[in-house]
Protein backbone atom coordinates (compact mmCIF):
# COMPACT_ATOMS: atom_id res chain seq x y z
CA UNK A 1 0.00 0.00 0.00
CA UNK A 2 2.89 2.38 0.92
CA UNK A 3 4.34 1.50 -2.54
CA UNK A 4 1.27 2.57 -4.36
CA UNK A 5 0.54 5.55 -2.20
CA UNK A 6 4.55 6.66 -3.29
CA UNK A 7 3.41 6.18 -6.50
CA UNK A 8 0.54 8.21 -6.37
CA UNK A 9 2.22 10.96 -5.14
CA UNK A 10 4.63 11.05 -7.83
CA UNK A 11 1.73 11.06 -10.40
CA UNK A 12 0.06 13.90 -8.93
CA UNK A 13 3.55 15.82 -8.03
CA UNK A 14 4.88 14.83 -11.67
CA UNK A 15 1.86 16.29 -13.32
CA UNK A 16 1.47 19.39 -10.73
CA UNK A 17 5.13 20.68 -11.75
CA UNK A 18 4.76 19.87 -15.26
CA UNK A 19 1.52 22.24 -15.53
CA UNK A 20 3.47 24.88 -13.48
CA UNK A 21 6.02 25.40 -15.36
CA UNK A 22 3.62 26.00 -18.62
CA UNK A 23 1.47 28.21 -16.52
CA UNK A 24 4.83 30.06 -15.80
CA UNK A 25 5.79 30.52 -19.34
CA UNK A 26 2.47 31.38 -20.25
CA UNK A 27 2.29 34.39 -17.28
CA UNK A 28 5.67 35.38 -19.12
CA UNK A 29 3.77 36.85 -22.04
CA UNK A 30 1.96 39.10 -20.14
CA UNK A 31 5.65 40.68 -18.99
CA UNK A 32 7.09 40.66 -21.94
CA UNK A 33 4.05 42.63 -23.19
CA UNK A 34 4.45 44.94 -20.14
CA UNK A 35 8.39 45.48 -20.61
CA UNK A 36 8.11 46.08 -24.60
CA UNK A 37 5.33 48.48 -23.77
CA UNK A 38 6.61 50.41 -21.18
CA UNK A 39 9.76 50.81 -23.22
CA UNK A 40 8.06 52.00 -25.70
CA UNK A 41 6.07 54.32 -24.66
CA UNK A 42 4.24 55.75 -21.46
CA UNK A 43 0.87 55.75 -23.82
CA UNK A 44 1.65 52.32 -25.26
CA UNK A 45 1.91 50.70 -21.88
CA UNK A 46 -1.42 52.63 -20.45
CA UNK A 47 -3.40 51.24 -23.58
CA UNK A 48 -1.79 47.38 -22.66
CA UNK A 49 -3.03 47.98 -19.30
CA UNK A 50 -6.22 48.58 -20.10
CA UNK A 51 -6.94 46.36 -23.10
CA UNK A 52 -5.40 43.58 -21.57
CA UNK A 53 -7.07 44.15 -18.13
CA UNK A 54 -10.41 43.76 -20.60
CA UNK A 55 -9.09 41.16 -22.90
CA UNK A 56 -7.92 38.47 -19.39
CA UNK A 57 -11.46 38.97 -17.69
CA UNK A 58 -13.26 37.87 -20.61
CA UNK A 59 -10.29 35.10 -21.61
CA UNK A 60 -10.14 33.69 -17.57
CA UNK A 61 -13.45 33.35 -17.62
CA UNK A 62 -14.58 31.51 -20.74
CA UNK A 63 -11.12 29.61 -19.73
CA UNK A 64 -12.78 28.19 -16.56
CA UNK A 65 -15.55 27.03 -18.79
CA UNK A 66 -13.72 24.96 -20.57
CA UNK A 67 -11.31 23.71 -17.81
CA UNK A 68 -14.67 22.60 -16.18
CA UNK A 69 -14.41 19.98 -18.68
CA UNK A 70 -11.18 18.24 -17.18
CA UNK A 71 -13.21 16.49 -14.50
CA UNK A 72 -15.61 15.13 -16.88
CA UNK A 73 -13.14 13.80 -19.71
CA UNK A 74 -10.74 12.26 -16.63
CA UNK A 75 -13.80 10.07 -15.50
CA UNK A 76 -14.05 8.68 -18.95
CA UNK A 77 -10.47 8.39 -19.20
CA UNK A 78 -10.69 6.08 -15.78
CA UNK A 79 -13.40 4.35 -16.80
CA UNK A 80 -11.79 3.35 -20.69
CA UNK A 81 -14.65 4.93 -22.15
CA UNK A 82 -12.12 6.16 -25.14
CA UNK A 83 -15.33 6.10 -27.78
CA UNK A 84 -17.59 8.42 -25.26
CA UNK A 85 -14.64 10.61 -24.68
CA UNK A 86 -13.62 11.11 -28.16
CA UNK A 87 -17.51 11.97 -28.30
CA UNK A 88 -17.50 14.81 -25.25
CA UNK A 89 -14.23 16.42 -26.69
CA UNK A 90 -15.81 16.70 -30.08
CA UNK A 91 -18.93 18.39 -28.46
CA UNK A 92 -17.00 21.08 -26.53
CA UNK A 93 -16.24 22.40 -29.64
CA UNK A 94 -19.37 23.90 -30.15
CA UNK A 95 -19.66 25.16 -26.36
CA UNK A 96 -16.08 26.89 -27.51
CA UNK A 97 -17.98 28.29 -30.29
CA UNK A 98 -21.45 29.82 -28.58
CA UNK A 99 -18.22 31.58 -26.16
CA UNK A 100 -16.01 32.79 -28.44
CA UNK A 101 -18.91 34.38 -30.07
CA UNK A 102 -19.88 36.24 -27.26
CA UNK A 103 -16.53 36.93 -26.13
CA UNK A 104 -15.29 38.14 -29.76
CA UNK A 105 -18.37 40.37 -29.47
CA UNK A 106 -17.08 41.89 -25.77
CA UNK A 107 -13.99 42.24 -27.28
CA UNK A 108 -14.73 43.95 -30.82
CA UNK A 109 -17.75 46.50 -28.83
CA UNK A 110 -15.97 47.07 -25.56
CA UNK A 111 -17.33 50.95 -25.27
CA UNK A 112 -19.82 50.07 -22.39
CA UNK A 113 -16.72 48.84 -20.42
CA UNK A 114 -14.20 51.94 -21.43
CA UNK A 115 -17.11 54.19 -19.94
CA UNK A 116 -17.83 52.18 -17.19
CA UNK A 117 -14.20 52.38 -16.08
CA UNK A 118 -13.76 56.21 -17.24
CA UNK A 119 -11.12 55.46 -19.80
CA UNK A 120 -9.80 58.98 -21.18
CA UNK A 121 -10.81 59.23 -24.56
CA UNK A 122 -7.20 59.72 -26.24
CA UNK A 123 -6.44 56.74 -25.00
CA UNK A 124 -9.35 54.61 -26.70
CA UNK A 125 -8.15 54.55 -30.13
CA UNK A 126 -5.10 52.47 -29.18
CA UNK A 127 -7.11 50.39 -26.77
CA UNK A 128 -9.66 49.71 -29.60
CA UNK A 129 -6.91 48.43 -32.11
CA UNK A 130 -5.31 46.32 -29.37
CA UNK A 131 -8.74 44.88 -28.32
CA UNK A 132 -9.47 43.89 -32.22
CA UNK A 133 -6.29 41.98 -32.58
CA UNK A 134 -6.89 40.31 -29.54
CA UNK A 135 -10.59 39.41 -30.91
CA UNK A 136 -8.83 37.31 -33.82
CA UNK A 137 -6.67 35.65 -31.12
CA UNK A 138 -8.86 34.48 -28.74
CA UNK A 139 -10.99 31.66 -30.97
CA UNK A 140 -7.51 29.50 -31.42
CA UNK A 141 -6.53 30.90 -27.41
CA UNK A 142 -10.03 28.96 -26.50
CA UNK A 143 -9.31 25.90 -28.90
CA UNK A 144 -5.84 25.74 -27.49
CA UNK A 145 -7.71 25.50 -24.03
CA UNK A 146 -9.27 22.59 -25.23
CA UNK A 147 -6.23 20.77 -26.35
CA UNK A 148 -4.94 21.40 -23.04
CA UNK A 149 -7.62 20.36 -20.65
CA UNK A 150 -7.77 17.29 -22.94
CA UNK A 151 -4.08 16.37 -22.17
CA UNK A 152 -4.53 16.99 -18.63
CA UNK A 153 -7.11 14.82 -18.80
CA UNK A 154 -5.42 11.88 -19.67
CA UNK A 155 -2.47 12.74 -17.28
CA UNK A 156 -0.23 14.13 -20.30
CA UNK A 157 0.56 17.31 -19.39
CA UNK A 158 3.69 17.58 -21.03
CA UNK A 159 2.73 17.84 -24.49
CA UNK A 160 1.11 20.97 -23.76
CA UNK A 161 4.43 22.48 -21.72
CA UNK A 162 6.52 22.10 -24.48
CA UNK A 163 4.21 23.92 -26.60
CA UNK A 164 4.08 26.91 -23.88
CA UNK A 165 7.95 26.90 -23.42
CA UNK A 166 8.68 27.14 -27.35
CA UNK A 167 5.90 29.08 -28.18
CA UNK A 168 7.82 31.67 -25.35
CA UNK A 169 11.22 31.85 -27.53
CA UNK A 170 8.44 32.83 -30.31
CA UNK A 171 6.43 35.55 -28.41
CA UNK A 172 9.58 37.60 -27.33
CA UNK A 173 10.96 38.49 -30.65
CA UNK A 174 7.81 38.96 -32.65
CA UNK A 175 6.56 41.02 -30.05
CA UNK A 176 9.55 43.32 -29.68
CA UNK A 177 10.04 43.51 -33.88
CA UNK A 178 5.92 44.27 -34.25
CA UNK A 179 6.62 46.89 -31.38
CA UNK A 180 9.20 48.80 -32.47
CA UNK A 181 9.20 47.89 -36.22
CA UNK A 182 12.05 46.95 -38.20
CA UNK A 183 12.92 45.46 -41.36
CA UNK A 184 10.18 47.03 -43.35
CA UNK A 185 7.67 47.14 -41.15
CA UNK A 186 6.26 50.25 -38.99
CA UNK A 187 6.34 50.25 -35.60
CA UNK A 188 3.01 49.39 -33.56
CA UNK A 189 3.31 50.09 -30.10
CA UNK A 190 0.39 48.28 -27.86
CA UNK A 191 -0.64 46.52 -30.58
CA UNK A 192 2.21 45.09 -32.21
CA UNK A 193 2.03 43.03 -28.90
CA UNK A 194 -1.17 41.75 -29.59
CA UNK A 195 -0.23 41.00 -32.95
CA UNK A 196 2.42 38.84 -31.91
CA UNK A 197 0.22 36.85 -29.73
CA UNK A 198 -2.09 36.59 -32.29
CA UNK A 199 0.41 34.80 -34.46
CA UNK A 200 2.13 32.53 -31.62
CA UNK A 201 -1.45 31.51 -30.52
CA UNK A 202 -2.10 30.45 -34.06
CA UNK A 203 1.17 28.19 -34.40
CA UNK A 204 0.22 27.08 -31.02
CA UNK A 205 -3.29 25.52 -32.13
CA UNK A 206 -1.19 24.46 -35.47
CA UNK A 207 0.80 22.43 -33.65
CA UNK A 208 -1.51 20.96 -31.40
CA UNK A 209 -4.44 20.11 -34.36
CA UNK A 210 -1.16 18.44 -36.34
CA UNK A 211 -0.40 16.19 -33.20
CA UNK A 212 -4.07 15.42 -32.44
CA UNK A 213 -4.04 14.00 -36.12
CA UNK A 214 -0.89 12.12 -35.92
CA UNK A 215 0.37 11.14 -32.31
CA UNK A 216 -0.77 7.50 -31.38
CA UNK A 217 -1.80 8.67 -28.09
CA UNK A 218 -4.96 10.17 -29.46
CA UNK A 219 -6.25 7.46 -31.94
CA UNK A 220 -8.00 5.45 -29.25
CA UNK A 221 -10.54 8.26 -28.91
CA UNK A 222 -11.20 9.16 -32.70
CA UNK A 223 -11.57 12.42 -32.31
CA UNK A 224 -11.92 13.88 -35.87
CA UNK A 225 -13.03 10.55 -37.70
CA UNK A 226 -16.64 11.46 -37.88
CA UNK A 227 -18.97 14.58 -37.69
CA UNK A 228 -21.55 14.92 -34.61
CA UNK A 229 -24.32 17.23 -34.69
CA UNK A 230 -25.21 19.07 -31.05
CA UNK A 231 -26.18 16.46 -28.68
CA UNK A 232 -28.36 19.02 -26.68
CA UNK A 233 -28.39 16.79 -23.50
CA UNK A 234 -24.42 16.83 -23.32
CA UNK A 235 -24.19 20.47 -24.59
CA UNK A 236 -26.72 21.27 -21.34
CA UNK A 237 -24.45 18.86 -18.61
CA UNK A 238 -21.31 20.98 -20.43
CA UNK A 239 -23.26 24.40 -19.32
CA UNK A 240 -24.60 23.17 -16.06
CA UNK A 241 -20.84 22.35 -15.16
CA UNK A 242 -18.90 25.41 -17.25
CA UNK A 243 -21.08 28.45 -16.65
CA UNK A 244 -20.80 28.48 -12.99
CA UNK A 245 -17.62 27.74 -12.90
CA UNK A 246 -16.44 30.38 -15.04
CA UNK A 247 -18.29 32.90 -13.22
CA UNK A 248 -16.65 31.67 -10.20
CA UNK A 249 -13.22 31.99 -11.72
CA UNK A 250 -14.52 35.85 -13.05
CA UNK A 251 -15.42 37.03 -9.59
CA UNK A 252 -12.12 35.67 -7.93
CA UNK A 253 -10.22 38.10 -11.17
CA UNK A 254 -12.75 40.84 -10.96
CA UNK A 255 -12.17 40.92 -6.95
CA UNK A 256 -8.59 40.85 -7.54
CA UNK A 257 -8.49 43.53 -10.25
CA UNK A 258 -11.45 45.90 -8.73
CA UNK A 259 -9.20 46.07 -5.03
CA UNK A 260 -6.01 47.92 -7.52
CA UNK A 261 -8.86 50.71 -8.64
CA UNK A 262 -10.26 51.05 -4.99
CA UNK A 263 -5.84 51.01 -3.86
CA UNK A 264 -5.24 53.45 -6.70
CA UNK A 265 -7.19 56.45 -4.86
CA UNK A 266 -4.58 56.18 -2.24
CA UNK A 267 -2.03 57.51 -4.04
CA UNK A 268 0.70 56.58 -6.79
CA UNK A 269 2.86 55.27 -3.66
CA UNK A 270 0.03 52.91 -2.01
CA UNK A 271 -0.35 51.63 -5.81
CA UNK A 272 2.83 50.87 -6.68
CA UNK A 273 3.29 48.46 -3.15
CA UNK A 274 0.21 47.20 -3.84
CA UNK A 275 1.10 46.30 -7.39
CA UNK A 276 4.74 44.42 -6.39
CA UNK A 277 2.03 42.54 -3.74
CA UNK A 278 -0.29 41.50 -6.47
CA UNK A 279 2.24 40.48 -8.83
CA UNK A 280 3.86 38.22 -6.23
CA UNK A 281 0.71 36.53 -4.64
CA UNK A 282 0.05 36.01 -9.14
CA UNK A 283 2.92 34.01 -9.20
CA UNK A 284 2.29 32.10 -5.79
CA UNK A 285 -0.83 31.30 -6.92
CA UNK A 286 0.51 29.27 -10.10
CA UNK A 287 1.32 26.69 -7.18
CA UNK A 288 -2.12 25.60 -5.84
CA UNK A 289 -3.59 25.94 -9.18
CA UNK A 290 -0.88 23.56 -10.78
CA UNK A 291 -1.56 21.30 -7.75
CA UNK A 292 -5.30 21.91 -8.34
CA UNK A 293 -5.74 20.67 -11.68
CA UNK A 294 -3.63 17.49 -10.98
CA UNK A 295 -5.46 16.52 -8.19
CA UNK A 296 -8.54 17.28 -10.23
CA UNK A 297 -7.45 14.69 -12.95
CA UNK A 298 -6.15 12.31 -10.77
CA UNK A 299 -9.84 12.13 -8.57
CA UNK A 300 -11.90 12.04 -11.13
CA UNK A 301 -9.89 9.12 -13.08
CA UNK A 302 -10.16 6.93 -10.07
CA UNK A 303 -14.19 7.42 -9.74
CA UNK A 304 -14.40 6.71 -12.97
CA UNK A 305 -12.31 3.46 -12.61
CA UNK A 306 -14.60 2.96 -9.73
CA UNK A 307 -11.75 3.13 -7.13
CA UNK A 308 -13.28 5.71 -4.52
CA UNK A 309 -10.53 4.88 -1.92
CA UNK A 310 -7.63 5.45 -4.63
CA UNK A 311 -10.08 9.09 -5.20
CA UNK A 312 -9.64 10.40 -1.61
CA UNK A 313 -5.70 9.23 -1.04
CA UNK A 314 -5.09 11.72 -4.41
CA UNK A 315 -7.97 14.56 -2.72
CA UNK A 316 -5.62 13.95 0.55
CA UNK A 317 -2.43 14.17 -1.25
CA UNK A 318 -3.79 17.17 -2.81
CA UNK A 319 -4.33 18.85 0.41
CA UNK A 320 -0.84 17.72 1.71
CA UNK A 321 1.00 19.46 -1.06
CA UNK A 322 -1.15 22.45 -1.33
CA UNK A 323 -0.42 23.44 2.19
CA UNK A 324 2.88 22.37 2.83
CA UNK A 325 4.03 24.07 -0.50
CA UNK A 326 1.78 27.16 0.54
CA UNK A 327 3.15 27.09 4.54
CA UNK A 328 6.71 27.47 2.53
CA UNK A 329 5.95 29.72 0.48
CA UNK A 330 4.40 32.07 2.78
CA UNK A 331 7.42 31.68 4.79
CA UNK A 332 10.05 32.36 2.32
CA UNK A 333 8.22 35.62 1.61
CA UNK A 334 8.16 36.56 5.41
CA UNK A 335 11.82 36.24 5.44
CA UNK A 336 12.64 37.25 2.02
CA UNK A 337 10.25 40.39 1.65
CA UNK A 338 12.23 43.46 1.95
CA UNK A 339 14.93 42.39 -0.65
CA UNK A 340 12.13 41.35 -3.13
CA UNK A 341 10.29 45.17 -2.31
CA UNK A 342 13.96 46.59 -2.92
CA UNK A 343 14.50 44.04 -6.75
CA UNK A 344 11.02 45.31 -7.46
CA UNK A 345 11.20 49.50 -6.73
CA UNK A 346 13.62 51.99 -5.94
CA UNK A 347 11.55 54.74 -4.20
CA UNK A 348 12.46 54.22 -0.67
CA UNK A 349 8.98 55.11 -0.04
CA UNK A 350 7.13 52.23 -1.80
CA UNK A 351 9.54 49.57 -0.27
CA UNK A 352 8.81 51.23 3.09
CA UNK A 353 5.10 50.37 2.15
CA UNK A 354 5.68 47.22 0.26
CA UNK A 355 7.63 45.19 2.70
CA UNK A 356 4.99 45.22 5.61
CA UNK A 357 2.59 44.58 2.88
CA UNK A 358 4.22 41.32 1.94
CA UNK A 359 3.71 40.14 5.22
CA UNK A 360 -0.44 40.37 4.79
CA UNK A 361 0.09 38.84 0.98
CA UNK A 362 1.87 35.71 2.79
CA UNK A 363 -1.05 34.78 4.73
CA UNK A 364 -3.49 35.84 1.78
CA UNK A 365 -1.50 33.24 -0.08
CA UNK A 366 -1.81 30.12 2.39
CA UNK A 367 -5.83 30.54 2.55
CA UNK A 368 -6.03 31.43 -1.60
CA UNK A 369 -4.29 27.86 -2.23
CA UNK A 370 -6.64 25.93 0.01
CA UNK A 371 -9.03 27.56 -1.46
CA UNK A 372 -7.96 27.39 -5.02
CA UNK A 373 -7.74 23.52 -4.18
CA UNK A 374 -11.31 22.90 -3.05
CA UNK A 375 -12.88 24.41 -5.76
CA UNK A 376 -10.98 21.64 -7.92
CA UNK A 377 -11.81 18.61 -5.98
CA UNK A 378 -15.82 19.89 -5.64
CA UNK A 379 -16.26 19.80 -9.48
CA UNK A 380 -15.29 16.06 -9.32
CA UNK A 381 -18.04 15.89 -7.98
CA UNK A 382 -20.24 18.03 -10.14
CA UNK A 383 -20.31 20.76 -7.28
CA UNK A 384 -19.82 24.31 -9.00
CA UNK A 385 -22.77 26.23 -8.21
CA UNK A 386 -22.36 27.00 -4.54
CA UNK A 387 -18.42 27.72 -4.79
CA UNK A 388 -19.78 30.54 -7.18
CA UNK A 389 -22.32 32.00 -4.55
CA UNK A 390 -19.60 31.77 -1.56
CA UNK A 391 -17.09 33.23 -3.95
CA UNK A 392 -19.74 36.15 -4.79
CA UNK A 393 -20.67 36.96 -1.09
CA UNK A 394 -17.11 36.81 0.26
CA UNK A 395 -14.78 37.94 -2.14
CA UNK A 396 -16.64 40.60 -3.42
CA UNK A 397 -18.62 41.44 0.06
CA UNK A 398 -16.52 40.42 2.63
CA UNK A 399 -12.79 40.92 0.28
CA UNK A 400 -13.97 43.81 -1.97
CA UNK A 401 -16.65 45.71 0.32
CA UNK A 402 -14.74 45.31 3.73
CA UNK A 403 -11.73 46.19 2.73
CA UNK A 404 -12.89 49.46 1.01
CA UNK A 405 -14.98 49.81 4.73
CA UNK A 406 -11.51 49.06 6.51
CA UNK A 407 -9.56 51.22 4.18
CA UNK A 408 -11.64 53.90 4.21
CA UNK A 409 -14.44 54.39 7.00
CA UNK A 410 -13.34 52.11 9.37
CA UNK A 411 -15.02 49.25 10.57
CA UNK A 412 -16.45 48.82 14.71
CA UNK A 413 -13.82 49.54 16.70
CA UNK A 414 -10.99 49.62 13.86
CA UNK A 415 -10.50 53.26 12.71
CA UNK A 416 -10.22 53.73 8.64
CA UNK A 417 -6.59 52.63 8.28
CA UNK A 418 -6.36 54.83 4.47
CA UNK A 419 -3.72 51.87 3.08
CA UNK A 420 -3.64 48.99 0.90
CA UNK A 421 -3.09 47.03 3.56
CA UNK A 422 -6.90 47.00 4.45
CA UNK A 423 -8.03 45.23 1.43
CA UNK A 424 -5.20 42.45 1.78
CA UNK A 425 -6.70 41.67 5.36
CA UNK A 426 -10.03 41.86 4.11
CA UNK A 427 -9.18 39.24 1.40
CA UNK A 428 -7.45 37.07 3.78
CA UNK A 429 -9.70 36.80 5.65
CA UNK A 430 -12.56 35.92 2.91
CA UNK A 431 -10.32 33.57 1.27
CA UNK A 432 -10.09 31.51 4.85
CA UNK A 433 -13.38 31.43 5.32
CA UNK A 434 -13.75 30.31 1.46
CA UNK A 435 -11.38 27.62 2.10
CA UNK A 436 -13.37 26.50 5.52
CA UNK A 437 -16.85 26.73 3.60
CA UNK A 438 -15.20 24.53 0.42
CA UNK A 439 -13.21 21.84 2.55
CA UNK A 440 -16.52 21.35 4.92
CA UNK A 441 -18.19 20.64 2.03
CA UNK A 442 -15.86 18.27 0.18
CA UNK A 443 -15.66 16.24 3.86
CA UNK A 444 -19.49 15.92 3.43
CA UNK A 445 -19.17 14.68 -0.05
CA UNK A 446 -16.73 11.67 1.17
CA UNK A 447 -18.58 10.77 4.00
CA UNK A 448 -21.66 10.48 2.12
CA UNK A 449 -19.16 8.24 -0.14
CA UNK A 450 -18.08 5.89 2.40
CA UNK A 451 -22.03 5.81 3.44
CA UNK A 452 -23.03 4.95 -0.41
CA UNK A 453 -25.07 7.92 -0.89
CA UNK A 454 -22.57 9.23 -3.78
CA UNK A 455 -20.53 7.48 -6.41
Amino acid sequence: MSAERGAELKTVARHAGTVLVGQLATMAFGVTDTIVAGRYAEGALAALSVGSAIYMSVYVAFMGVLQALLPVWAELHGAKRARRLGFSFRQSIYLMLAIMVLGMSILLQPAFLLDWAGVPLALRGPVLDYLAVLALALPPALLFRLYSTLNQSLGKPLLVTWLQIGSLFVKIPLTIWFAFGGLGLDAQGAVGCALATLVVQCLMLGLALWMLATRPLYRPYRLFRRFDLPHWPTLAAFARLGIPSGLTILVEVTSFTLMALFVARQGTTAAASHQIAANLAAVLYMVPLAIGIATSARTSYWLGAGQAQQARHAIRLGFSLVLGCAVLLAGTLIAVRAPLAHLYARSPEVVALATPLLLWTAGFHLFDGLQALGVFVLRCFRITVAPFLIYAVLLWGLGLFGGYRLAYHGVGPWPAMNSPAAFWIAGMLALALAALLFWLMIWQVLRRQRSGLVR
